[in-house]
């Protein structure tokens, strides 16, 4: 079965339909999916969703557009849900500064909380970057190498829609040990960088999202994306690794298992 570990279901591009694409998820070979906060108002949505729908895991966090609002009392309220049995992560957190929503010390002040609130609750957290990769290594290093609390955590994270370099996909991975989420843009057919990591990167670090109702992948580029379009990702990935679909299939699915805590049964 296939873990979409990186879905938006609560985004209101799915308002009108919702009900219909989830019910359809099961019988199109998706088993699990994550829904992943971005908003102070999505928090609520997302557990929800959680609650409604056994298939359905949360992720709690503020998305660095939205880092200006991470407050005593969002950060109280993330403390008393991550105990939740549905709620499986931290995220999507991070820094963005492609649109620059809030300022960089904003962003980086509420990565660093959201992920000390992960650490000290054994969680792993779900990060977001984009145009930001020296300072997000810089973070992530301070936080999760040796000789940090975070190094202890036997589930770090994951590079959520990774779009950086083979050489940091190697730190990420080997040296800090956190997955990298990869989607739709890999079959795009200008994505030579990413498919460049994915052929150098062990099978064993890699996890399948949609990021939907965006990036959804060719044929369907420029539509609404959702979790049925991930056989397209799956197929892309093993011809890159030259293994056939259902192995890309299974291996992905027990990596989003353990990134996520969540055993077979």
């Amino acid at each position: 079965m296939i873990f979409d570990t990186h879905a938006h279901y609560d985004d209101k591009a799915f308002d009108e339909d919702r009900e219909e694409i989830l019910a359809a998820l099961a019988p199109a070979g998706i088993g699990l999916v994550a829904d992943v906060a971005a908003s102070r108002d999505s928090l609520e949505k997302v557990l929800s969703l959680a609650n409604e729908y056994d298939f359905i895991y949360g992720v709690l966090g503020l998305h660095p557009d939205y880092a200006a609002e991470l407050d005593g009392q969002t950060l109280e309220f993330l403390e008393s849900h991550l105990a939740d049995p549905k709620v499986v992560a931290v995220g999507e957190i991070g820094l963005d500064y492609y649109w620059n929503k809030a300022s960089r010390e904003v962003q980086e002040a509420a990565f660093r909380a959201q992920a000390d609130l992960a650490i000290s609750h054994n969680m792993p957290v779900v990060i977001h970057s984009r145009e930001a990769a020296a300072d997000t290594l810089t973070i992530v290093r301070d936080m999760y190498g040796r000789g940090t609390a975070g190094a202890a955590l036997a589930r770090k994270g994951v590079m959520h829609c990774y779009s950086y370099s083979v050489e940091q996909a190697r730190i990420y991975t080997r040296d800090l040990g956190f997955y990298l989420g990869i989607g739709g843009v890999v079959t795009f057919k200008n994505a030579r960088k990413l498919k460049e990591v994915v052929a150098d990167t062990d099978l064993d670090y890699l996890v399948l999202e949609t990021d939907c109702p965006y990036l959804a992948p060719v044929p369907f580029r420029g539509k609404r994306n959702s979790s049925l379009h991930l056989h397209h990702v799956v197929s892309a990935i093993a011809e890159i690794k030259g293994i056939s679909p259902g192995e890309g299939e299974a291996r992905t699915e027990a990596n989003a298992r353990r990134l996520y805590g969540l055993s077979e049964a």
